[in-house]
């Protein structure tokens, strides 16, 4: 074949029409392409508010099952105190101690002298108390329930002590208190010392005995001292324990500095409620018992969410 006719042939070949029709097939894809996902990722004009609807509604139902079964439990309790009311002589009803309740609070702070003091210098008096008493023991036990559960020695020579000495009600240290300090005022703190000290003790030791010993072993090949053994890993794995000793021992205190100011007298809710007892105000009792229950929980919601920040899950 000569060179002039191979040349026309492939001429040929490069003008049949077959060749131009992939080139235009291939550029109407992708535009088809774009067309077709716009519409299927194109949101019908009801979805957004649909979708904010049943948002809406789920918080509303989270929201109700949290709120609606306190309000219930509420209820009952004001239903059965109305009915104990009416059935009981001298007990007032929920509506009397409101009415009580908003004339007390009107001015919780004014003082006629040092028997005769608004309720919340009472309260105050008592929180003061708790917290000299709590601080003592928190500086006293928790070092001590360090040593208990690090050395082996110190744990088995004290824990007949403790064991003897922890089941022992607060109130029996309180004369001894009042025998050693000669004043109401230090032997009330003494019984908040004494009650609060043993939580924080045993927890805190049961959290130094329960660090992984490969903890103990690392620190035994590097060589680390008793000062950054304690400070780089106990502190940081026995805290949660720490806390909760913490806790219990809050409790614990709120409760009993009630029972000792009723015994030692001057300023302090206990006191009031003895005070208020002996003037047959019945309906401040009441409102007493719920005053003091509300100052126990604040304090211990207080710790739960400073264990809750230290928590190695919320890390």
């Amino acid at each position: 074949m000569s060179t002039a006719s191979l040349a026309s042939e492939l001429g040929s070949v490069r003008d049949l029409p077959i060749c131009a029709q992939p080139a235009q097939t291939v550029t109407s894809h992708p535009s088809t392409s774009a067309e077709t996902m716009q519409t299927i990722h194109t949101p019908s004009p009801t979805a957004v508010p649909n979708a904010r609807r049943t948002a809406l509604r789920d918080g509303t139902q989270r929201v109700l099952r949290a709120v609606i079964p306190p309000i219930l439990g509420f209820a009952l309790l004001i239903l059965i105190w109305e009915l104990v009311s009416m059935k009981t002589k001298g007990i007032p009803g929920p509506l009397v101690v409101w009415h009580a309740a908003v004339a007390l609070f009107s001015d919780p702070f004014y003082s006629n002298g040092p028997n005769d003091q608004g309720i919340g210098w009472n309260i105050l008096s008592s929180l003061k108390r708790v917290a000299i008493g709590f601080g003592f023991a928190a500086a006293v036990g928790i070092p001590m329930g360090f040593l208990i559960g690090r050395f082996q020695f110190l744990n088995k020579a004290l824990d007949p002590l403790i064991s003897l000495l922890r089941p022992v009600s607060p109130l029996a240290w309180l004369p001894i208190g009042l025998l050693v300090f000669k004043k109401a005022d230090p032997a009330a703190t003494w019984t908040i010392f004494i009650c609060s000290i043993w939580p924080m003790i045993l927890n805190t030791a049961q959290g130094v005995q329960r660090v992984p010993q490969d903890y103990m072993n690392v620190a035994r090949v590097l060589n680390l001292s008793e000062w950054k053994i304690i400070t780089k890993i106990l502190f940081p794995s026995v805290l949660p324990y720490m806390l909760t000793g913490i806790r219990l021992s809050i409790g614990t205190a709120w409760l009993v500095i009630v029972a000792a100011e009723m015994l030692t007298g001057g300023v302090g809710i206990g006191f009031w409620v003895w005070d208020e007892w002996n003037n047959l105000k019945v309906e401040h009792i009441i409102i007493a018992i719920f005053v003091i229950g509300i100052v126990g929980l604040l304090l211990e919601q207080l710790l739960i969410q400073l264990a809750k920040r230290f928590s190695y899950e919320n890390a």
